[in-house]
Order: structure tokens, then C-alpha cells, then sequence
């Protein structure tokens, strides 16, 4: 469930941007940036936590950027594997209800960017031993996005995210040409008109029907 629609206790963080303050509530992992989002970009009603391969996706492009900026040796270790470890955790499915950005909007995917930074930089902070917030130890921008643009990130994660798709579609595809190969078998025997239209128009067997013959 979307964590913005569940009870809050009222208590609070204070995060700021360019643009100044806002009081986040404690039981986000996301901050200013997405709410920012929230408030200006109400349009479709579909929510980035719709699509959780796209969330793995994200998370994978971002695991990867931070085990390049540790061995490339601009980023701390420690850092770096706190926000590997964030990343594998919501990439087996742990807070997607707290990507929660409306899938359409300005800035060619940025609110969505800064939407995964920021879930990534609060869990790693907590793995760190860290409050969420203390973004000095875990930057969203510095280092979950550091060595990215939204214009790399967002694209190289919709791609993989439809590989993931694909790959489960292929499972299906799997299952249905095994389900036409028994019926060609079990109708091999059974005689029906013959195909016309281009084809050879000779009787032919349903089992060839489904066979594709």
C-alpha cells in the first residue's frame, strides 16, 4: 500500500532543496524531492510502486553505479556497500510502497530519479547506523546519483525493466507452445477440411492445426 494513504505518528524530519524547507514525516523514506513531486505532478494517478520491475530495475542501475564510483575510488566503501546492500534489499521487493511518484511528469523522469535516490539513501543510512535525513553521512545527489543524470539512469532503467518483463513473458510463450505440441499430438489422428487462402487446400488433421503445420 502507498505509504503517503497509511497513519502517521506526526512526527517529523527536517530536509531542505534550492528552493528551502519542509518538515517530511518520520516514516518516510523518501524526502523533499519527492514530496515536492507529489505536490506538483497529481496528474494520471499511477504511481511508480505500480510497476516494481521498474523499481528493481532502478535499483540495480543504482547498485551498479556505486560498486563503479567504489572500485573507480570516489566513494568511500563503507558508503558504497550500505547503498549496495539498500539496493539488493528493494530489489527482492522491500519499500516499494514508498515510490510513490505520479508517472507522469515534468523533467523527463527526474521526480522519479530522485524519488529511488532518496528510498536508497534513508535505507543505506539506516544500515550505516545512521537516521534517516542525515544526508552528510548518505547524500541522495552525491552518492546514491553520484556519476549519473536522470538522462542515463531513468532510460537504462526502463530498458531493464522490460528485459525483466520479457524474460517472464518468455516463460509464458513457453507454456503455450507446450500446451499446442500435446494438443497436435492428441489431434493428430482427427481429419478436418483442408486450409484454403494461399495454402495447399487439402484435408488436413487438426493436430496439424495446432502444430503450425
Amino acid at each position: 500500500m502507498d505509504i503517503t494513504k497509511s497513519k502517521l505518528s506526526g512526527k517529523t524530519r527536517t530536509e531542505h532543496d534550492l528552493l528551502g524547507y519542509k518538515e517530511v514525516p518520520e516514516e518516510y523514506y523518501f524526502g523533499i524531492q519527492t514530496l515536492r513531486a507529489l505536490e506538483n505532478f497529481d496528474i494520471s494517478r499511477s504511481r511508480l510502486y505500480f510497476y516494481p520491475e521498474f523499481i528493481k530495475a532502478l535499483a540495480v542501475v543504482k547498485e551498479a553505479a556505486a560498486l563503479a564510483n567504489k572500485d573507480l575510488g570516489v566513494m568511500d566503501a563503507k558508503v558504497a556497500d550500505a547503498i549496495v546492500e539498500a539496493c539488493k534489499r528493494i530489489e527482492n521487493g522491500e519499500l516499494h510502497n514508498h515510490f510513490v511518484v505520479d508517472m507522469v511528469q515534468g523533467g523527463a523522469g527526474t521526480s522519479t530519479n530522485m524519488n529511488a535516490n532518496e528510498v536508497i539513501a534513508n535505507r543505506a543510512l539506516e544500515i550505516m547506523g545512521k537516521e534517516r535525513g542525515q544526508y552528510e553521512f548518505c547524500s541522495p545527489n552525491d552518492h546514491v546519483n553520484g556519476s549519473q543524470s536522470t538522462n542515463d539512469a531513468y532510460p537504462c532503467g526502463i530498458h531493464m525493466a522490460m528485459y525483466m518483463e520479457h524474460l517472464e513473458f518468455i516463460g509464458h510463450i513457453e507454456m503455450v507452445i507446450e500446451s499446442l505440441e500435446k494438443k497436435a499430438k492428441e489431434f493428430e489422428r482427427i481429419i478436418k477440411m483442408g486450409r484454403t487462402q494461399l495454402q495447399d487446400a487439402v484435408p488436413m488433421t487438426l493436430g496439424q492445426t495446432f502444430g503450425g503445420f
